[in-house]
């Protein structure tokens, strides 16, 4: 009885060990498909073209150069790149300044036809953008904004973004007690200073979503610069890496890797120091419908 008293809670241990690391292991298992494309375009950079062509494919370059990166910058990419960088954060500021104010007022502030208005609103959300590329490009041609970073700033703080910013507030604020509000007029706070005061400040996990959602849809736009940009030096990241061919026109690999490598790292910084706030202000956004 003493023996099996002893080895009882040993066996159980290390079957929890033993399906802790079963678990990990399918974990990493199933990560690869993942993690596999970013692997080979960061080693694909460091790579002469002639190995990123060859067949069977190296997961690991034989010859490490440079000479991609050095490449990179036959062309204007850090001016790209700095196009990239201040109209993603001009989208997400307005973006979350704007879905911030108009969340709270749907979802605090009661006026006629207020839920018809956030049900019209949603649904924009259901035109994809080529139906309205069009309409949008002839309007921006007629006040001469093309060319311009105007439409790449304006379309968004009033478009998807917002509109998803938007519900993701209005899901937040309808979960604050309304006892918050009240203190807040007895001590003599406006409307606007509630807002500012109380609601804002607890809303910071939300609003940590709603920019990281904003900035990466910002910074990977395609379409919107293809459509309306025609000089290089007003060229965003995306379509700067289609620029990196050779004579025939076909993609120079290595190159274009190197590119998208040094693209990707202020998604990553971003996501990484945010990544708290951006998992828990997407969780209480669906507190309340």
């Amino acid at each position: 009885m003493r023996t099996e008293i002893t080895h009882r809670p040993l066996a159980t241990r290390s079957k929890w060990r033993g399906s802790v690391i079963a678990f990990y292991a399918l974990m990493v298992l199933l990560s690869i498909p993942f993690l596999f494309p970013s692997w080979w375009m960061i080693t694909s950079s460091f790579k002469p073209i002639s190995q990123v062509l060859e067949f069977p494919p190296t997961l690991l370059p034989r010859t490490f150069t440079l000479d991609a990166y050095v490449a990179v910058f036959d062309q204007p990419f850090l001016l790209q790149y700095w196009n990239s960088m201040y109209i993603a954060a001009l989208v997400t500021f307005g973006t979350v300044a704007i879905s911030s104010m108009a969340g709270y007022a749907f979802a605090r502030i009661r006026f006629p036809g207020a839920n018809a208005l956030f049900l019209l609103i949603l649904v924009g959300l259901m035109l994809p953008v080529e139906v309205t590329i069009i309409p949008l490009f002839q309007l921006f041609n007629g006040v001469g904004l093309t060319n311009t970073h105007w439409p790449l700033i304006l379309m968004p703080m009033f478009g998807a973004s917002a509109v998803m910013g938007t519900f993701v507030m209005r899901q937040f604020f309808l979960g604050i007690p309304s006892e918050l509000e009240d203190a807040g007029f007895i001590d003599g706070l406006t409307r606007f200073g509630v807002f500012r005061r109380i609601a804002l400040p607890l809303a910071r996990p939300s609003i940590a979503a709603v920019a990281i959602l904003s900035f990466l849809s910002s910074w990977n736009s395609f379409l919107e610069p293809l459509v309306f940009l025609s000089s290089k030096s007003n060229f965003t990241l995306p379509l700067a890496l289609t620029q990196y061919t050779d004579a025939m026109g076909m993609p120079v690999w290595n190159v274009q890797q190197a590119a998208a490598t040094m693209t990707v790292l202020p998604v990553l910084l971003v996501f990484i120091f945010a990544q708290r706030h951006f998992v828990q202000g997407l969780s209480q956004s669906g507190i309340k419908g």
